[in-house]
């Protein structure tokens, strides 16, 4: 049975981003990290109804995962295989703990700081916005997101899983909009 031209055109899109990300794995990750990151913080401008996208924030999140929201999981993901590459269920697990204890809360540090300065704040009001953010969004990971991550550690091939993790940090990525969005908002009626 032939496949229709939108069948074909998306089967032929998959096949050439899995031969680049098994010939140029980093650069790969980085570029679909920062599509994803970007269209995930427009969607949240979008769905709140701003009159106009906010481009630093954009730029900040497109940024943030060519810089890092392909490459650190990349070389996280790839050492957890490596040190640990059995798949048990004990090693299944201990990964999966690695990943949500140590990871999570070092990567959601890394994201707060690393999109405020990218969005133009000083180290002074990015620590501000972190100490008022960072554990109700850490503490909202945990809870949302941690049964996805044990099905990204447990099922997704190891080369897919930046991928999966950056599909789920679309949606991160709005809610981490909207988290600091509401900061700013909340710290600029105090200030007036």
């Amino acid at each position: 049975m032939a496949l229709s031209k939108p069948a074909e055109f998306l089967q032929g899109l998959v096949l050439t981003y899995l031969e680049r990300l098994n010939s140029r794995p980093i650069r790969t990750k980085s570029i679909t990290s920062c599509i994803i990151a970007s269209l995930g913080n427009i969607t949240l401008q979008n769905i709140a109804g701003a009159k106009m996208i906010d481009q630093d924030s954009v730029v900040a999140f497109g940024l943030f995962g060519l810089l890092f929201g392909g490459p650190v999981p990349h070389f996280f993901y790839e050492s957890l295989e490596s040190t640990f590459p059995e798949n048990s269920s004990k090693m299944v697990f201990l990964k999966f703990g690695i990943e949500r204890l140590l990871f999570t809360p070092f990567y959601q540090f890394l994201s707060l700081y690393v999109l405020s300065r990218f969005e133009g704040k000083s180290h002074e009001d990015t620590m501000k916005q972190i100490y008022a953010i960072y554990w109700p969004i850490l503490k909202a990971n945990w809870q949302i997101v941690s049964l996805i991550q044990f099905f990204n550690v447990k099922f997704v091939p190891p080369m897919l899983r930046v991928l999966f993790h950056n599909m789920v940090g679309f949606f991160w990525a709005m809610f981490i909009t909207y988290k600091k969005r509401n900061d700013d908002f909340r710290r600029a009626n105090i200030v007036k």
